[in-house]
C-alpha cells in the first residue's frame, strides 16, 4: 500500500541510542514536534552483509541532513538489546559503532507489518495448530521513507535485499522538496539543488524542454 501523500502511521516503537538507552519513538511525532523531515530507512537485519554499509554511509552523510533540517532514523525487525550489541562491534569487524541516530527495534513487527514491506511471500493457516504460518525471513526489505514537517510522506522507495541505497539521491530528493515548498516552482528530471526549476504550467514546460 504506497504512503505517499498520505500522513506517516503514528505509531510508537521501541527504539535505542549509541549510549544505550531503550525508549520509544513516533516518527510522525518526529517530524510534527521538532518540525523537520525525517529520513526513516529500513534494513533487513543486524550482523549482516550490506546493512552495515548503509548504516555508515546514512552516518557519514549526517552532518547533509541535519544541513537541510533533516532527522535520520534507521529500523530493522532487531530487538534493541542487539542493536545495541551491533553499536558496540567495530567497523572494522562489521559493527556499525559511531553511529549516533537513532535505530527502531520493530520486534513485533507493527509498524513494519501497517507499511507493508516484510518479505513474506506467503501465508497458510495450519488447522491442525490454529497458526498462520508464513514462507519467507519476515524482516523487511530496504524501504525509505522521506516525510515532511507536517508527517506527510513525500517519497518512498523500496530495495530487495541484495541492493543497497545512493544516499546522495535522498539529499536530491530533500532538495527538490524543500524546493517546491520555497519556491511553489516544480522540479524535472534530474534536477540538482542550484538548477532550473520551471512553474507547473504547460508554457514553461514547453520553455524548459526548448532550453534543455
Amino acid at each position: 500500500m504506497a504512503t505517499v501523500g498520505k500522513k506517516f502511521p503514528s505509531l510508537s516503537v521501541d527504539a535505542m541510542n549509541e549510549m544505550g538507552d531503550t525508549f520509544k519513538l513516533n516518527v510522525l511525532e518526529e517530524a510534527v514536534k521538532n518540525n523537520k523531515k525525517v529520513l526513516l530507512f529500513w534494513y533487513p537485519k543486524d550482523f549482516t552483509f550490506v546493512c552495515p554499509t548503509e548504516l555508515h554511509a546514512f552516518q557519514a552523510a549526517l552532518s547533509e541532513f541535519e544541513k537541510r533540517n533533516t532527522i535520520v532514523i534507521g529500523a530493522s525487525c532487531d530487538t534493541p538489546e542487539v542493536h545495541f550489541a551491533w553499536l558496540n562491534q567495530s567497523k572494522a569487524n562489521g559493527g556499525i559503532e559511531g553511529v549516533t541516530y537513532p535505530l527502531l527495534a520493530d520486534s513485533n513487527r507493527n509498524l513494519s507489518s501497517i507499511l507493508g514491506i516484510l518479505d513474506i511471500t506467503n501465508e497458510t493457516y495450519d488447522e491442525a495448530t490454529g497458526t498462520v504460518q508464513v514462507e519467507g525471513d519476515n524482516v523487511t526489505y530496504r524501504a525509505t521513507y522521506l516525510i515532511d514537517e507536517e508527517g506527510t510522506v513525500f517519497h518512498e522507495g523500496i530495495n530487495h535485499m541484495p541492493v543497497g541505497r545512493n544516499v546522495n539521491e535522498y539529499l536530491r530528493l530533500i532538495d527538490a522538496y524543500t524546493h517546491v515548498q520555497e519556491k511553489g516552482e516544480v522540479c524535472p528530471a534530474n534536477w540538482e539543488e542550484g538548477k532550473e526549476a520551471m512553474q507547473a504550467n504547460a508554457k514553461a514546460t514547453a520553455e524548459y524542454l526548448a532550453a534543455n
